[in-house]
């Protein structure tokens, strides 16, 4: 089971709520998933305007745990006013902390989001740092307390699955707290390789809603996710580089 802080959830998949053709969809595609943590931008949502449609409405949200995120957040005290802003709507105290550096990449501002990670703990949040795939950086935010890393497997809805493995791996191999991968999964064979490498879930959006069919993709995605995860507990086989017969070479009939 994926445990953050103090929660315990059976679905090791994370997903985001944004870019849906519809509400409908998006419900039936949440529901196929069987995601228990559905994420979504505060800045995004009109959460204090009644008038306003809702993706919350459509939701039986005694089965969800919602993940607030500070999309949008340039700086450190930006992400902070934001996260204040989810909690103060009754939403959730768990928070995805994004600090976007650059509006081209949209890769994450190290340093912004140190800072803003510190000033979350230091407000009682359960903090989960949106990163790039930054060993270094990894180490230094689970040093400060956050409960759990989401490095990127490559930049946000591109689609083009995880770029730098070998980060991943190393990430994963140091962390004592969850390592969630975040960002550019592009179809049910990336979430797959995620898990192959040892991540405790993936998160993602952009490739179940802006499927030609996001309710089929949910599905893939999760039993995806779920291979990948068997896969790795299993234990690979040793790569060779020269073949290996699969089938005994003594005792063979007329030998």
């Amino acid at each position: 089971m994926l445990t953050i802080a103090n929660r315990t959830f059976h679905s090791r998949l994370l997903l985001g709520t944004g870019k849906y053709p519809s509400f409908e969809i998006q419900k039936q595609a949440v529901e196929v998933s069987d995601a228990e943590i559905l994420t979504f931008a505060v800045r995004r949502m009109n959460i204090f305007e009644e008038s306003q449609p809702n993706f919350l409405e459509q939701l039986d949200l005694t089965k969800y745990t919602l993940l607030p995120n500070t999309a949008g957040a340039k700086t450190a005290e930006e992400a902070v006013r934001i996260a204040k802003l989810a909690k103060a709507s009754g939403l959730c105290d768990m928070i995805k902390v994004e600090v976007i550096g650059d509006d081209r990449s949209l890769l994450p501002d190290p340093i912004e989001t140190l800072k803003a990670s510190e000033m979350l703990l230091n407000e009682g949040f359960i903090v989960l740092p949106y990163t790039s795939d930054d060993v270094v950086l990894a180490k230094r935010l689970e040093d400060l307390g956050v409960h759990a890393i989401m490095p990127g497997a490559s930049p946000i809805g591109s689609g083009k699955g995880i770029i730098n493995p070998l980060n991943l791996k190393f990430i994963i191999e140091q962390s004592q707290v969850p390592v969630i991968i975040d960002a550019g999964i592009g179809s049910p064979k990336d979430v797959a390789h995620a898990m192959e490498l040892g991540a405790d879930g993936v998160l993602l959006n952009t490739a179940v809603s802006g499927a030609k069919d996001p309710v089929k993709m949910a599905l893939a995605v999760k039993l995806a996710l779920e291979a990948g995860r068997l896969g790795y507990e299993a234990g690979r086989i040793e790569e060779k580089d020269y073949a290996v017969a699969s089938s005994p070479l003594t005792g063979l009939v007329g030998s």
